[in-house]
């Protein structure tokens, strides 16, 4: 589990919940329309932007935030270690028998098995790259624009919110309370906007980057493991993708 965003998330909106409540009347800050119209109108643009396929795939990516772990470049570059050394030491046939639910490692393991040439090596590279980048850009994006929508959709409430006070003006003691009301729905946009949408598109962007890393030192590592069979050759290669700190601690 990524600690981190759920702890962001959780911190970020204790800090605003706290700071609402010592300002007392927290029920002022409670206006079911606004949301409604922060919430349902975000959730609308994005249907009318995107298919609902991208739209699933996106939040699914998002939940997996919550479960997944951050795989370091170190432990990537450590697997490529072992199956050098395994096929060193029982053939490169034997990596056909690797078992690993990573279908990319798994992948590169069956060309190795295939001793296929660098340069398929290097084509695949290629194409697997663009396509994560493909894919994860629409995730992104998905949460890039919600977080744009929802301030939107909030002006958008505040507006409705400021026509209905100037509809009773006949009654001043309403102004103030329909004010607050009005300005309620750029508040939920905002927070929104600012503590959830972005920070999860940030995230994906940030995941996406860490991906394309590990397929950089998966195919490496298989081609390293074809020109020289020697696993401290490819740790000394794969290494340089590993920060400085990692590698003396890990030697």
């Amino acid at each position: 589990m990524d600690k981190t965003t759920l702890f962001g998330i959780i911190a970020g909106t204790s800090l605003i919940l706290v700071a609402i409540w010592l300002g007392g009347a927290v029920d002022t800050f409670v206006n079911v329309p606004g949301f409604l119209i922060v919430v349902g109108g975000t959730l609308a643009a994005i249907c009318v932007n995107y298919p609902l396929n991208d739209i699933i795939q996106a939040h699914t990516a998002a939940f997996k935030i919550f479960l997944s772990r951050k795989v370091r470049e170190i432990d990537v570059v450590n697997t490529m270690v072992k199956i050098a050394d395994i096929s060193r030491r029982e053939g490169l046939l034997a990596l056909e028998n690797i078992k690993t639910e990573n279908l990319i490692l798994k992948k590169a393991c069956q060309l190795i098995a295939d001793n296929a040439d660098p340069m398929l090596i290097r084509e695949m590279l290629a194409i697997e790259i663009a396509s994560l980048r493909r894919r994860h850009l629409i995730v992104h994006d998905v949460f890039k624009r919600m977080g744009a929508y929802a301030p939107s959709f909030g002006m958008i409430g505040t507006l409705i919110g400021l026509v209905q006070m100037l509809a009773a003006l006949h009654d001043p003691s309403s102004i103030g309370p329909a004010m607050a009301v009005a300005l309620l729905t750029t508040f939920y946009g905002a927070m929104m906007a600012s503590l959830v949408f972005l920070p999860v598109a940030g995230k994906l962007r940030s995941r996406s980057q860490e991906e394309v890393l590990h397929l950089h030192i998966i195919f490496e590592g298989a081609k390293c493991i074809l020109e020289n069979n020697n696993p401290r050759l490819v740790y000394e290669k794969l290494s340089s993708f590993v920060p400085p700190k990692d590698r003396r601690s890990e030697r």
